[in-house]
């Protein structure tokens, strides 16, 4: 699926970021608990340098918890990086940031300085209602739609903490193919930058290889399908996604598959795990390769030229002739 979303306003938001990480002595780095690899800008790691980083790992109440553990001990193995999970229905917990960004920064919460912290992810991953937490007011809206928040701004959360908030932003260019179809299924994107049909059948496939027990029991099957197809075929008799003259709406499924994947409905669910990305990269090298041996040698038959054997034999036998001809001018000249 090609995945076309990157408007000005990011463009711009991206480029305020790399102008302003300077000035700041932390990063905050929202991520969505669901895909911690496929919500984590590559372009803000890019920036970072060797400023400390804390991960958020954010909707965590609608995330698989044994695979989030699994995810902070994976990303907490990268030096200055640590982690703490998050989620709406725990205000609380969300406030234990503003100790950690004090312990990290705990030189500069020491001095009369505030500690600057930038904090980043990108759309719909629930930076807003966070900030909102912790200011205790309404500072950034907030809304389900991605790509509310569209300029920077500074905001004094308290704690000696003054926070530059940024809009949510993607990254130019997405090279993780699966990355494309997870941000889709988690709401990520606009629904008008992506097909619902592919999405769905991607997280169709996906759910019932790892939650099998769960899509059986949600959609009230008593014999779960071995293919994605078969699956959302079932679920849309189960759901009455019929269209006239019995057949199946699989538009429609798709939208009440991912509907309910986003809202929590499926259950608590991780649509990635550590050991699923190290392979991905490894295929993604492998594939970057690939594709360079290819362009050499598109090159170099390009230089070649497309020559027959017949053709290959007259041209070797010209240069031959000519190389023949110029020795001999050259022993003219003695």
């Amino acid at each position: 699926m090609a995945l076309q979303w990157f408007p000005g306003h990011m463009h711009k938001a991206l480029k305020e970021i790399k102008e302003s990480i300077s000035q700041v002595d932390i990063l905050i780095e929202v991520l969505d608990a669901r895909i911690p690899y496929s919500s984590e800008n590559p372009e803000i790691s890019k920036v970072r340098g060797d400023k400390p980083v804390l991960k958020i790992l954010n909707k965590f109440d609608l995330a698989d918890p044994e695979l989030t553990a699994r995810w902070q001990a994976h990303l907490e193995a990268e030096r200055g990086v640590k982690t703490i999970t998050t989620s709406t229905d725990n205000p609380l917990n969300s406030k234990q940031i503003i100790s950690l960004v004090q312990g990290i920064c705990a030189q500069k919460h020491a001095s009369v300085k505030s500690i600057n912290a930038m904090i980043t992810g990108i759309p719909n991953v629930g930076k807003s209602t966070l900030i909102n937490i912790l200011a205790e007011r309404i500072i950034a809206k907030t809304g389900n739609e991605p790509a509310v928040t569209k300029s920077q701004q500074r905001i004094n959360i308290g704690g000696g903490i003054v926070l530059y908030d940024t809009p949510g932003v993607l990254w130019p260019k997405i090279e993780n193919p699966n990355s494309i179809y997870r941000l889709a299924a988690s709401g990520a994107v606009k629904n008008t930058a992506m097909e619902y049909d592919d999405v769905g059948f991607y997280a169709a496939d996906y759910l019932i290889k790892a939650y099998p027990e769960a899509m059986k029991e949600r959609f009230k099957l008593n014999e779960l399908p071995d293919t994605e197809i078969e699956f959302l075929e079932a679920a849309a008799k189960s759901r009455g996604a019929i269209m006239a003259g019995g057949r199946v709406n699989l538009h429609k499924i798709c939208e009440v598959l991912l509907t309910e994947l986003q809202s929590g409905k499926l259950g608590r669910l991780t649509l990635e795990t550590p050991a699923m990305i190290v392979q991905e990269q490894i295929e993604m090298v492998a594939a970057a390769e690939k594709k360079a041996a290819d362009k050499a040698k598109r090159k170099q038959r390009f230089k070649d030229g497309s020559l027959t054997p017949d053709k290959r034999d007259r041209k070797e036998k010209r240069d031959q002739k000519r190389q023949e001809q110029s020795r001999r001018m050259k022993q003219g000249r003695r």
